[in-house]
Formats: structure tokens, C-alpha cells, sequence
């Protein structure tokens, strides 16, 4: 946006060279105010409107450093400063738009009215910002409305608006109007067919983008750069089209691309969502100068995995090369800690996030809450909810499960009651999961199944297999295993694993081998290679006398060759965790541990522990 100010005379060109001199040495919004001050205070010359908008803009900005708090004063200042103006430009606007189209798009689109009644003409670098806040607020009429006067105003041509013009009808879910703008280009450049192939990838449309972009390669008079070939990849990784994702793999080595972070990151992210875990780290590892975000695509990719383990060895190598971890790595490193139980990193990860200002970043902070309940500090968990300023459902929801999960279920309730008082927020179908866990940790059966009974009819959400899992565990620990048996014949859809693993395990507790036979027939078909179901169901035979039938699992359970799953117990020891399996050999060499677990057990049979081999 070239820079100009109306209000500046010829004769000032000293004061206004000192006025972006001393501009220039503003670093924060009270710097800017004080010179504002200064200025007012002491020259008699017009004030530089103009010049002060544009650093305010440079505050407010996603590379500047700032808080989003002060970012916001910013933007709010810039709005004063041109209420005050007393002959604002076209550029004046400009600024002040482009401050506002993305975070505040319906102030934009009201200062760009207010623009016209001032008889001020819209240019060329007016309608990027005010299609984009047309695109965000949405508001398809005024969009197509600010079409129709860049056409009028002779601008279709300017490079910028025409690619806004496309982004703006991505954005609005018209990617066929989105094509029709992109046709219409006379000389298309690289950013033309970036914008429309984001525009088909937002859409989903991952036939239309494998064809544009093979349209692309074929004519040959535009070459996709790293852009391109990342967003194509991203419409694989979504769509899960492995095939077409090697393809763009092999055409980016044959077309002698390097594989720099932008490319390996979304390689990374196509192999990682398609379960290639080893292509993920052979292309991770061959990715030139790797940038946090390449290291953030391969933490989490294993994170979501179920690769904890390794997700947390890649992120002590990525503090070792010297990069400072942001909040998408946080976020991926702390769900890692949650499922292996490593509280020691978790906790030195959330000291890191305070110092570091992350702590209002909700994503960071349920990640935490999450962490310290899976890990069994509910007091740490409670703790760093309380002092989140921003919460949403996922907050709520890591709490409530927490401590539900925890044995806690009477707490859990309380909160999910909190959260229904919050303005704004509305319980989804994992809220009522925790809940129905919290009900069935403490018992609560006419409450569990009021709740369930709600779901519809009250909150809008349809009960999927987790919800009726519940209920049925509900049930059965409750004592009522026919109602429970009952209630998982009826469900729409066929009962899980886990649905009737809770079931069996309740048959076994209540001794019923009536409910305990109908359950195996079943459970058997859906998991035949599954130990603990033969093991748990010649418990129950045998809690009966009926020892033939329990020899019969055991039998059944050899002659299809399947060998019990050993118990498996894990330790944090200087940020590495350590996973011993049940066996009568030293695990990792370490014999000391070994010898503290003898004293604790030899001190728990001193105060009266007696093993209930009877659950072994």
C-alpha cells in the first residue's frame, strides 16, 4: 500500500522525516500515545493522521510482538485517530480496514459505507480488505454487492483484487463462482492458481484440485511453487488419497524442488493422516533447514498416533538443535504426557508456558488440565482451569472427564452444572460422555439415566456407541445386568467391544452366568483374538463350578494360539519414561527400582494388604 498524507504540506518535509524518525523508535502503543501527546503539545503544524495509522498498523500486526490485548488497543486507537481526521483519504480507510477485516469484519465493512458517504472513492487497495471482511462476516449480498462496484470502478484487472475476489468466494462456499473470476484472468501468475486451488481444497473438491493442479504442470507456462504444492498436499492429507499424495512427492523430486520446511511439512502431515508413520519421519528427516513448524507437524503426527513415546524423544531432539517450542508443540507434547503418564515433563512444560505468556492460549491450557488429570494431580488440574481467562467446551469437557475418569464422579456433576450456567457455551456429546462416566464412578443410576433421556430431547445431540457404552456400564455395576442386556440389544447400532467387555466384567463381578454366556458368544465374534476375554470368561465359569467350561476357554484360547497380554506398568525418570511388562527379569537394568518395589510391597503386607489374586 503506497503511503501518502494529504494533510502533510510541502513546506513540512523535515517535520514529517522527524515525525517517522522518532515513529520509527515506538515500540509499544503508550510510545505512539506519548509522541501523539508530544506533538499535539507542542507543534502548531497539521498532525500526520496518515503516518500514525500506518505505525499503528505495525503494532497491531501478526509478526509484531505484542499482545493480542494490546493489539486490540491498538486497532481502537487507529479507529479514534480517524474519527479525528479531519479530511481522511482513501488510504486513511485503508489502514483502518485493514485492521479490522479479519478480527472485526462487520466494523470494516461499516467504515467502507461510511467511506462512500463521505464521497471518498474506493481504490485498488480498498477492496483485499474489504472482500476479505465481506468473506469473514459472511455476508454473500454485500460481497457480491462490493463485486459488482470493483467492476463499475474499472478495478477487476488489479492483480490483488482479483485473487481476494477468488479467496472471498472460497470463503463464502462458491467455488464455482470462484472458478468463474479465475477463468476470467487474462495472464494468470502462480498466485492466481494458488488461490483457486485453496479455494477447491476449502471445499473439499479433491478431484477438481488433483485437476487443476496436473493442469498446471501440463500447460507449463506457470511452475507451481512450494505454495501449491502444499496446499494439494493438504487436500490429500484431508481426503486421505495416498496415491495422489506419493504422485506430488515424486513430481516435487523430479521437478527439482527442494524439500524445504513448507514441503516437508505437508508431506509430513499427508503421510502421517494416511498412517504412513515411517514415510512421515523419512521425509521429516530429509527436510532441509527444518523450521518449528516442520518439528510441530512431525510431534504431533505421533502424538495422534498413539506414538507418545516417540513424540516425546522428537521433542527433547528439538529443544537440543536450539528451537523454542510455540503452542502447537506444547499442545502435542502435553496430550503425549497424558497417555504415558509423564507428569515430570508435563509439569516442567507448564512452568515453560507461564513463563512464556501461552497460558492464555486455550488450546495450551486444556492441554495442561488434561495432562495433570490423566497423570492424577486433579489438584494441578483444578488449578490451572481456574485460572484459564478463556475457557470453551474442550476446557469444560478435559475437566470433567478428568475427574470422572479420577474416581471423582459427584465433582465432575458439579462442574458439568457450572458449565450449563456458562453464556455461550452449550455441552457436546463428550461433555455427556464424562458426565455418564462421572454417573457411573459414583453410582448415580436415575441421574445417569435422566441425562441420557436428555440427550435429545433437551440438548440436541444424538447418543452415539461411547453414550450407550455408558449407560450399560451404568447398569451393570449397578446390579441390573438384564435391564443392561437388554438395553445393548436395543441399541441402533451393534454393540462395541468395550460395551460388552463392561458388561462381561460386571457378569463376572456379580457371578451371573446366565447374562456372563450371552455375553461371550458375542464378544468372542467381535474379538476373537483378544486374551483377557477368554481369561475373564473362565473366571466367570469357574466362580460358577462349572470347571469344565473354564478349562474349555483356556483350552480354546491355546488352540487358536493366543498367549495372554502381560501386564504392562510404567515409570517417568528424568523426563524419560520407562515401561516394565509383567516378567521375573530386570527390565531397563534398573535393579534399584526393583529393590524399592520390594520394600513398598513388603510395607503394604506390614499394614494389612492382602492381593486379590481372584482379579488376576
Amino acid at each position: 500500500m503506497p503511503h501518502s498524507d494529504s494533510t502533510m504540506p510541502a513546506a513540512s518535509t523535515s517535520t514529517a522525516a522527524a515525525v517517522l524518525t522518532l515513529l520509527s523508535r515506538c515500540r509499544s502503543l503508550a510510545a505512539v500515545k506519548q509522541l501523539h501527546a508530544h506533538f499535539l503539545s507542542r507543534s502548531n503544524r497539521p498532525f500526520p493522521y496518515n503516518h500514525f495509522l500506518s505505525k499503528l498498523l505495525s503494532l497491531s500486526s501478526p509478526s509484531s510482538s505484542a499482545a493480542a490485548a494490546a493489539a486490540n488497543a491498538a486497532s481502537d486507537y487507529a479507529m479514534l485517530l480517524l474519527s479525528s481526521h479531519p479530511a481522511p483519504t482513501a488510504f486513511s480507510y485503508n489502514v483502518v480496514l485493514r485492521f479490522f477485516a479479519s478480527s472485526r469484519p462487520d466494523t470494516s465493512l461499516g467504515l467502507f459505507l461510511r467511506m462512500l458517504r463521505a464521497g471518498i472513492r474506493p481504490d485498488a487497495y480498498t477492496f483485499p480488505f474489504l472482500l476479505l471482511a465481506a468473506a469473514r462476516s459472511p455476508a454473500p449480498a454485500l460481497a457480491r454487492s462490493a463485486h459488482a462496484l470493483l467492476e463499475k470502478l474499472g478495478l477487476r484487472d488489479h492483480d490483488h483484487t482479483v485473487h481476494s475476489l477468488i479467496t472471498m468466494y472460497s470463503y463464502l462456499g462458491e467455488p464455482l463462482a470462484a472458478r468463474r473470476v479465475f477463468d476470467g484472468i487474462p495472464h494468470r501468475d502462480v498466485v492466481s492458481w494458488n488461490s483457486m486451488i485453496k479455494a477447491y481444497e476449502r471445499a473439499g473438491m479433491v478431484a477438481e484440485v488433483e485437476g487443476m493442479f496436473r493442469s498446471m504442470v501440463a500447460e507449463g507456462v506457470v511452475a507451481p511453487n512450494g505454495v501449491t504444492v502444499a496446499v494439494v498436499l493438504t487436500a490429500c492429507r484431508d481426503a486421505g488419497n495416498l496415491v495422489l499424495g506419493r504422485w506430488v512427492e515424486e513430481w516435487v523430486r523430479s521437478a527439482g524442488m527442494e524439500v524445504d520446511s513448507l514441503i516437508g511439512s505437508a508431506l509430513v502431515g499427508m503421510y502421517e493422516n494416511c498412517g504412513e508413520m515411517a514415510e512421515a519421519r523419512r521425509v521429516f528427516d530429509g527436510t532441509r533447514d527444518k523450521d518449528v513448524v516442520a518439528w510441530n507437524a512431525m510431534i504431533t503426527g505421533y502424538a495422534q498416533n498413539g506414538m507418545s513415546n516417540e513424540a516425546i524423544a522428537l521433542f527433547h531432539s528439538m529443544r537440543e538443535v536450539g528451537l523454542r517450542p510455540d503452542k502447537i508443540t506444547l499442545v502435542g507434547v502435553l496430550s503425549s504426557c497424558a497417555a504415558v503418564g509423564a507428569l515430570e515433563l508435563g509439569a516442567e512444560l507448564d512452568r515453560y508456558a507461564s513463563i512464556r505468556g501461552l497460558y492464555s492460549n486455550v488450546y495450551v491450557g486444556t492441554a495442561l488440565v488434561d495432562m495433570y488429570a490423566k497423570c492424577g494431580d486433579l489438584v494441578k488440574a483444578i488449578q490451572v482451569f481456574g485460572n484459564m481467562p478463556c475457557k470453551n467446551e474442550a476446557s469444560w469437557n478435559a475437566l470433567i472427564c478428568g475427574l470422572a475418569f479420577n474416581g471423582r464422579g459427584h465433582d465432575a456433576i458439579h462442574q458439568f452444572e457450572l458449565m450449563k450456567n456458562e453464556i455461550g457455551l452449550q455441552p457436546d456429546d463428550i461433555t455427556f460422555i464424562g458426565v455418564l462416566s462421572a454417573c457411573v464412578h459414583a453410582g448415580l443410576l436415575e441421574y445417569g439415566r435422566r441425562l441420557f433421556n436428555s440427550l435429545t430431547s433437551v440438548f440436541k445431540i444424538i447418543p452415539k456407541i461411547e453414550h450407550y457404552s455408558c449407560m450399560v456400564d451404568l447398569l451393570a455395576r449397578s446390579g441390573n445386568l438384564e435391564e443392561a442386556s437388554d438395553f445393548a440389544e436395543k441399541i441402533p447400532s451393534k454393540a462395541d467391544a468395550v460395551m460388552l467387555g463392561a458388561l462381561l466384567a460386571a457378569c463376572r463381578k456379580c457371578k451371573n452366568v446366565e447374562v456372563g454366556e450371552r455375553v461371550i458368544s458375542k464378544i468372542m465374534e467381535l474379538e476373537p483374538s483378544n486374551s483377557w476375554n477368554y481369561v475373564v470368561s473362565s473366571k466367570i465359569y469357574a466362580t460358577s463350578d462349572r470347571m469344565d467350561d473354564s478349562a474349555r476357554m483356556i483350552g480354546l484360547m491355546r488352540e487358536r494360539g493366543i498367549s495372554k497380554t502381560p501386564g504392562c506398568s510404567w515409570v517417568e525418570v528424568k523426563g524419560q519414561v520407562l515401561e516394565f511388562y509383567a516378567s521375573h527379569e530386570p527390565q531397563h537394568g534398573a535393579e534399584d527400582m526393583y529393590q524399592l518395589m520390594d520394600i513398598l510391597v513388603d510395607e503394604m503386607r506390614l499394614e494389612g494388604y492382602v492381593p486379590n489374586l481372584d482379579l488376576v
